[in-house]
């Protein structure tokens, strides 16, 4: 062989070792020399950069109609017991969205990983409409507690008002729709419980009270009067709004941990509802 023959040969070999060198370099930044399980469907090349952009999916839309079946539509509710009679529990918080005191409850009910049934006042929902926001987002229920909390006997336009200008509101804030009632106070001869049942509407009452109202109480008696009442399919009243609650907020995480080592799961009304026998 010739000088000249080895010099090429040497020459092509370079090249072809510097050609691989430099494919390998590029797949390497580009990500392309991964397995194919670590490559995520969207991500997406951006060649000005040759990085991979990693685009997460779009987020899952949740239903948030809130429907009752035919068997509760335009009655009365107290309590459901499920068909099985399992330890089941739900809370249900009225009178809000309210400022310091919702969020505080949200936060507690987060770290317990547990889902409540909120009866928005529209005056409330109005004034807070991100609190309400978050009460959705993180996959409680709600219902509808009338515009403005009135106890007085109405006629049928001024029911019709209170609970369809809340309905309206609670849609355009959060896009919910709910077919859960529940009247101010309890009372059911004031004209709100009629013209909610003539919509089709549950009525829903409760089973057990915190009892948080009470001006003198204190947090610990709300604890004991919800451990001591519980029963399955028992739907629990508090409050979030409606006033200065730092009391149910004391009591809410000694409600829950007392209600879980009594072996009750924690459930929303319509999810209560749905296990009825």
């Amino acid at each position: 062989m010739t000088n000249n023959y080895l010099k090429r040969q040497q020459i092509i070999s370079f090249v072809a070792i510097a050609s691989t060198i430099t494919a390998c370099s590029i797949t390497s930044q580009l990500g392309l020399n991964q397995p194919i399980s670590k490559i995520h469907p969207a991500q997406v090349q951006d060649p000005a950069k040759g990085q991979i952009n990693a685009q997460l999916p779009p987020a899952k839309v949740e239903n948030h109609t809130f429907t009752v079946p035919a068997k509760f539509q335009g009655k009365t509710v107290y309590k459901v017991q499920s068909g099985n009679n399992e330890k089941v529990i739900a809370l249900s918080i009225d009178d809000g969205p309210w400022p310091k005191t919702t969020l505080e409850m949200l936060d507690i009910l987060k770290q317990n990983d547990v889902k409540a049934t909120f009866f928005w006042v529209g005056q409330a929902l109005q004034a807070n409409p991100d609190l309400a926001k978050r009460e959705v987002a993180e996959g409680h229920a709600i219902g509808n507690h009338t515009w403005h909390h009135w106890y007085r006997r109405m006629d049928e336009p001024t029911a019709k008002s209170e609970i369809d200008r809340t309905t309206d509101l609670i849609y355009k804030t959060t896009g919910v729709k709910t077919a859960l009632f529940r009247p101010p106070g309890g009372f059911l001869n004031n004209g709100l419980a009629t013209y909610a049942k003539s919509q089709k509407d549950a009525v829903i009452m409760w089973s057990l009270t915190s009892a948080d109202t009470d001006p003198h109480a204190k947090p610990q008696a709300f604890v004991n009067n919800v451990l001591k009442g519980a029963k399955p399919g028992s739907i629990v009243l508090m409050h979030d709004g409606g006033g200065d609650r730092y009391r149910t907020v004391e009591a809410l995480p000694k409600i829950i941990s007392g209600l879980k080592q009594q072996g009750y799961r924690f459930v929303t009304i319509p999810e209560l509802l749905k296990m009825a026998q």
